[in-house]
């Protein structure tokens, strides 16, 4: 059969093929059918890969049987182009994302003295996850080096004023799910499920005073894996910034 004829077929197949391995990937992860790294760091870019043979099959095709295509082929072969140039897109990202941080997933704005989690480690124990109690020693200044905007948040406001401030924009950020509120400790604790691979991530918020009034310091740590692309920080920079639109 001519390439002109075979050709829209295979790459739609291929592209098919690449967004069912793709979509597979965090949802055999979810329901327990293999370890998150299989999904994450084999079936993710093994669909890059095979999406990328789409992207130059396509490629191929329409530069060199452009004038016996029929128009049928030739919008399937543009949807494949685009459908595939999408999916390699994904794998890509992440690599380049995870290129980008140090492969660190515990983050804290008091790296000499972290907050410590308590209601979540049931959960934590349930799930096997990484302990949140020893700290490599190069962790603090790897954090350091890649996060140096990751600090405490220092108000005038008095300890039970900053709680419940600390409190209600806890409640307020999207996706978290509050699990523990303790105001004699100053303690907050919560945890956030990624939409995708459903990865889980643990967050304490600690409320205690100091010279000029009180000192909100947060952690947020990640329950599996070793790199959090850098979620985790971002994380802890979107609510600090959040609070401190409602503290003097």
């Amino acid at each position: 059969m001519a390439l002109s004829t075979v050709a829209p077929i295979a790459a739609l197949s291929l592209s098919g093929a690449a967004l069912g391995l793709l979509a597979i990937a965090p949802i055999g992860t979810r329901l327990e059918w293999w370890h998150y790294g299989f999904g994450l760091y084999r079936l993710m870019p093994i669909s890059g890969l095979i999406a990328a043979g789409a992207v130059g099959l396509s490629v191929l095709t329409l530069a060199l049987a452009w004038s016996r295509l029929r128009l049928r082929s030739r919008v399937m072969l543009m949807g494949a182009l685009i459908l595939s140039a999408g999916l390699v897109c994904v794998p890509v990202q992440y690599a380049l994302r995870r290129s980008l941080v140090p492969a660190i997933h515990d983050i804290t704005t008091d790296t000499d003295n972290p907050p410590k989690f308590s209601a979540v480690l049931a959960a934590r124990a349930s799930e096997h996850a990484s302990s949140v109690d020893n700290r490599p020693p190069q962790l603090a200044q790897l954090q350091k080096a890649a996060y140096p905007k990751v600090v405490p948040l220092l108000t005038s406001a008095g300890v039970q004023t900053a709680f419940q401030q600390a409190l209600q924009v806890a409640k307020s950020m999207p996706g978290w799910v509050l699990v523990a509120s303790e105001p004699g400790a100053g303690r907050i604790e919560a945890s956030e499920r990624s939409r995708w691979f459903g990865f889980t991530d643990d967050i304490v918020i600690r409320v205690v005073a100091d010279a000029v009034g009180s000192r909100i310091d947060m952690r947020s740590t990640s329950r599996q894996g070793t790199s959090d692309y850098g979620v985790n920080s971002a994380r802890i920079r979107t609510y600090m910034d959040a609070l401190h639109q409602r503290l003097p």
